[in-house]
């Protein structure tokens, strides 16, 4: 009886001591994922001296406050918050708008070689952006429109990613529902606007955090379709004090600290929906 006594109390402490070092390792895993964020508010507050001083500093002795308002004031940075909030505008609504009409089709319409179109569409994911770069900035070039939002937007208003998510999410909404609508006179676009959009909104919302993330930090494209410093967009922007101040850290991460503080804002309004869609995107074939 004492045996099985010990036996009873031993597994629910085993379970609270492994749920204990389970909690202690994921806090662990969260300050190493915010150190970089620290770094880079800390590295925003120092002066150019200190932030090469030996050993290194992980706060300032003194903050500079006013490293904020020099840097954002040092470069047309309202000219790059207005590129950046265009270009993610546009993007956002691209990827909502194209993304959702083509897993529609993937998802529910039915014809010639869809699904063989469909992994073809998949492939595209297994390019390196890198590769494609060219032939894109080519197209741009003799269509007229570098240096231009158009040229900037056009190539990044569809994402195969964002066809993916939606198309799967599409095929977890029951059948019945269209087939219905379809009784009573509706169109596929009707099916499409009035029951599966309504019906994926944390998909949709999924989609649009995701989107509105890759289009504000996105550098490397707009990098080499801009030319003039009136188009370029917030992370392009921030990168010029490598040229102008020489590598002037505390102003570049003051600029980013500015620049990261819309995103998280952004995403603590939408984490319910995003975590929400993450779990509810099934993969389903």
């Amino acid at each position: 009886m004492f045996y099985s006594f010990s036996q009873v109390r031993g597994k629910p402490l085993r379970k609270a001591i492994l749920t204990g070092t389970l909690y202690i390792l994921l806090l662990l895993l969260a300050l190493t994922m915010l150190l970089p964020f620290i770094w880079m508010v800390s590295t925003s507050l120092m002066d150019e001296l200190e932030v090469f001083s030996y050993p290194p500093k992980l706060l300032p002795d003194n903050p500079r406050w006013q490293n904020y308002p020099e840097a954002l004031t040092a470069l047309p940075f309202d000219r790059f918050f207005i590129n950046s909030i265009i270009l993610t505008g546009f993007n956002v609504a691209g990827h909502l708008i194209f993304c959702s009409m083509a897993a529609y089709a993937f998802a529910r319409l039915n014809f010639p070689g869809r699904d063989k179109l469909f992994i073809v569409f998949l492939s595209a994911m297994m390019i390196p952006i890198v590769i494609i770069l060219i032939p894109r900035f080519l197209l741009i070039h003799a269509l007229g429109w570098v240096d231009t939002y158009q040229g900037v937007i056009s190539t990044e208003i569809v994402s195969v990613w964002g066809i993916f998510l939606l198309r799967q999410f599409f095929l977890s909404i029951p059948r019945e529902l269209e087939d219905a609508a379809r009784i009573d006179g509706a169109s596929e676009f009707t099916i499409y606007r009035r029951i599966i959009l309504p019906l994926s909104k944390p998909a949709l919302a999924t989609l649009a955090v995701i989107s509105l993330v890759d289009s504000w930090k996105n550098f490397l494209w707009p990098l080499i379709v801009t030319r003039s410093v009136e188009m370029r967009p917030l992370e392009v922007g921030i990168s010029s004090f490598h040229n102008l101040y020489m590598s002037n850290w505390p102003y570049q991460m003051a600029a980013a600290v500015v620049a990261v503080v819309p995103l998280i804002f952004v995403f603590f309004l939408t984490q319910k929906y995003f975590i929400r869609g993450i779990t509810m995107t099934g993969l389903k074939g």
